[in-house]
């Protein structure tokens, strides 16, 4: 069975979806949570489904510990979930083609440093775009510039907030993140 950790800097829904996925298919097990939060909602998920967690700071994050602890867990994937942090270059050279991230819009738009959640809708709805969606894609020493693993579309509409987009998205994320890591975990057999 594919171990999988997650990191997860918010209240964890993409974590959650990803967990029940697995559940249900038995081919996968998320087998730790790391958050650089202490009040992040991912943790009462980790809580309630008995993964054991780690909370990091950005001291440690940058530590080798960090990559001996997770390397403990033998990981298939590392899996950005929500995570706002850039990942440090030595867990990258840790675990070579073994992490990915989710980003709330269609990639190389709407990317980088700053870019994240209400910020990425608001500047899709802004720009007048007529889609957006998400891009699961390869973690590398920038943000949001791995390479692409998929991407999924929705429309956006003049009627749009952020808040309406940020739904739609994360019905997308739901569906296709869990999808995504499986198909990616059976092409590592």
């Amino acid at each position: 069975m594919h171990s999988i950790i997650i990191f997860a800097s918010g209240a964890g829904t993409n974590a959650d979806a990803i967990i029940h996925h697995f559940k249900k298919t038995g081919t996968a097990k998320v087998v730790l949570i790391v958050t650089n939060k202490p009040e992040a909602g991912v943790l009462n998920i980790a809580k309630r489904e008995e993964i054991p967690f780690l909370i990091i700071n950005r001291q440690s994050f940058h530590e080798t510990l960090i990559i001996e602890q997770m390397a403990d867990y033998k990981p298939s994937l590392l899996v950005l979930a929500g995570f706002l942090w850039k990942m440090p270059e030595s867990i990258i050279a840790a675990f070579p083609g073994k992490i990915i991230n989710i980003h709330p819009a269609l990639l190389p738009a709407y990317g980088g440093k700053g870019m994240f959640g209400h910020h990425v809708h608001d500047a899709v709805i802004h720009s007048g775009e007529k889609e957006s969606g998400i891009t699961i894609h390869y973690v590398n020493e920038h943000y949001d510039e791995g390479n692409i693993i998929v991407q999924a579309r929705c429309a956006v509409t003049t009627q749009d907030s952020p808040d309406t987009l940020a739904n739609r998205i994360h019905k997308l994320e739901h569906f296709y993140f869990p999808r995504a890591i499986e198909f990616l975990l059976g092409q590592m057999e």
